[in-house]
């Protein structure tokens, strides 16, 4: 179990973490396709997540060029408007840039003001460049530094993506805290030495007992009171 003198960088998940992906995206189809009922949102979002985690994982084993979220999540809105019979193109180009208009839970800005006095504090994400600059800029979440998996031509759990905080981090892995809601992402940090909190939000991937994660934490700001105690 780390402690927090042991930690010199804080470097945070995004999507899922600090904003709320799966409801805005929720939201978003529901802008989109304003006639389907609750049952058939959640059916259309499933259609964009499975086309996002096919895609990415194709791109993973080497079947497909790196790509980025915005090309991705297009051909994820384009799917669902097929699904829905949606033809409106101002329509469907809202809906396929939604990821740059995702709420922040509650405790999300607070919780990383509170950190960055602190320590410097790190956003690491899929999410591509331009994303991550209008979904800052939307939320107010405000990094020291913004990361972008695609700047690595990767997607998360690879390693490069991982590389990328610790390069900007310029301290040993197992100084660099990783913040996430999903238990896949903490691992793929481990594999690279960093020290792992667990943050529980609705839709994140909990951990299995087999898990050994530095902080399992029920809210962010569970985690920002243990890092800040001493």
């Amino acid at each position: 179990m780390a402690e927090a003198c042991d930690i010199e960088v804080v470097v945070f998940d995004i999507l899922g973490t600090m904003v709320d992906e799966p409801g805005g995206l929720r939201a978003a189809i529901r802008d989109a396709v304003p006639a389907s009922d609750e049952a058939a949102v959640d059916q259309l979002l499933t259609v964009w997540q499975q086309h996002v985690e096919h895609e990415q994982q194709r791109i993973e084993e080497g079947s497909r060029a790196f790509a980025a979220t915005g090309v991705i999540d297009r051909e994820a809105a384009e799917r669902v408007a097929d699904c829905a019979g949606l033809t409106d193109p101002a329509a469907i180009e809202r809906l396929a840039t939604a990821g740059q208009r995702l709420k922040p839970w509650d405790d999300s800005l607070a919780g990383l003001a509170r950190l960055a006095r602190r320590f410097p504090v790190l956003g690491l994400s899929n999410a591509s460049r331009a994303t991550l600059l209008r979904l800052n800029a939307y939320t107010g979440l405000r990094w020291h530094q913004a990361l972008s998996g695609e700047d690595a031509h990767a997607y998360k759990p690879a390693p490069a993506i991982y590389q990328l905080a610790l390069d900007a981090a310029g301290c040993p892995a197992e100084r660099v805290l990783k913040v996430a809601a999903h238990a896949w992402d903490l691992r793929g940090a481990q594999a690279v030495g960093m020290r792992t909190a667990y943050v529980q939000r609705p839709g994140g991937d909990p951990p299995k007992s087999t898990d050994t994660f530095d902080w399992r934490c029920d809210s962010l700001d569970e985690l920002v009171a243990a890092l800040s105690a001493t």
